[in-house]
């Protein structure tokens, strides 16, 4: 789950303990380029105050417009669709022949819709993952624990909605020299949470990132203690093959989706043969990203970190 989604449903809980009413709206399909993926949420309260987004601008404004009118979702959830037309596709910003399609959701401020929301907040917290499911005809929604990320669901003959909140993914850096530096602020751009690891305090304290989590301690004990659930990527960037390679002992112990190890071909190979000598079996070396990144043929910091990123967006979706 993205940061601004999250923001949303904490929002929502605020709101709900004040008594204000509010919408929940949340993308379920797109056709043509799209600046927000389905499953983005977007919310509304009774004041037209707005967290969140779904589209960029204009359709937000056409929503709050209608729910102040109470034409959109005023007694139960509603199904809209933005851009049924290459007119209204452009008028709202969309693609042509492009369309948006959201489902909206009054909440009212019971103390059973409270507690959904805050359950939800509570275990996103936890970095646990829960699916919500809302059948649009009576309101009805139940939430079931789960371990797996699934794709949202939106059935129109039904008119049911099941989305899987999970927590947000983490990436974690080992190394703090420029291809680090430009890897974790590129990374929070895509919503990461960022962690940098290195074993020199002053390397750390030096690192010209804001808004990173920076962690002195030997790699492979903070990788093994942080990195919990599959919503983890490792990188290692230190160009240490003493770090590096103890890095990856730890990683390749932890559930991450993707690990990698920056260094050129040579490197790399000589870089799997310690790993080998240390025991590592070659099913594990499998996960190994190495040269790190996608061959873009990046020379220069910013661009090797975009390489990098590139790759790890792309074993993200795979994996989903």
């Amino acid at each position: 789950m993205q940061a601004v989604d999250q923001q949303v449903l904490v929002q929502i809980c605020d709101w709900l303990k004040q008594n204000q009413r509010c919408w929940l709206a949340t993308v379920v399909a797109t056709y043509g380029s799209s600046p927000r993926p389905i499953g983005s949420l977007f919310t509304c309260n009774e004041k037209t105050e707005t967290v969140g987004s779904l589209s960029g601008g204009c359709v937000e404004e056409d929503l709050v417009e209608n729910l102040a009118r109470g034409t959109v979702a005023s007694t139960k959830a509603t199904f809209v669709r933005y851009g049924a037309t290459d007119t209204e596709a452009t008028k709202f910003g969309l693609p042509c022949g492009g369309f948006l399609d959201i489902v909206v959701e009054p909440l009212d401020t019971c103390a059973s819709t409270l507690s959904t929301f805050q359950q939800i907040i509570d275990l996103l917290e936890r970095r646990g993952t829960v699916r919500r499911t809302l059948l649009l005809d009576t309101g009805e929604s139940k939430l079931i624990k789960t371990t797996t990320y699934e794709p949202l669901v939106f059935d129109e003959q039904r008119n049911l909605l099941a989305q899987t909140y999970g927590p947000r993914y983490q990436l974690f850096i080992v190394g703090t020299n420029m291809v680090a530096q430009y890897v974790a602020e590129f990374a929070q751009k895509l919503d990461f949470l960022v962690t940098i690891i290195d074993t020199n305090e002053s390397s750390l304290s030096s690192f010209a990132v804001p808004g990173v989590v920076t962690v002195c301690d030997l790699p492979d004990e903070v990788l093994l203690r942080e990195v919990k659930d599959e919503n983890c990527a490792i990188v290692a960037l230190s160009h240490d093959p003493r770090l590096d390679d103890m890095a990856l002992l730890g990683a390749f112990e932890t559930p991450a989706f993707y690990v990698g190890a920056m260094g050129s071909h040579r490197t790399s190979i000589a870089r799997r043969n310690r790993l080998r000598e240390l025991g590592v079996p070659d099913r594990m070396m499998e996960r190994l990203h190495a040269p790190i990144g996608l061959n873009i043929g990046s020379k220069t910091p910013p661009e090797i970190a975009i390489s990098i990123l590139a790759q790890i967006t792309q074993s993200l979706y795979n994996r989903r």
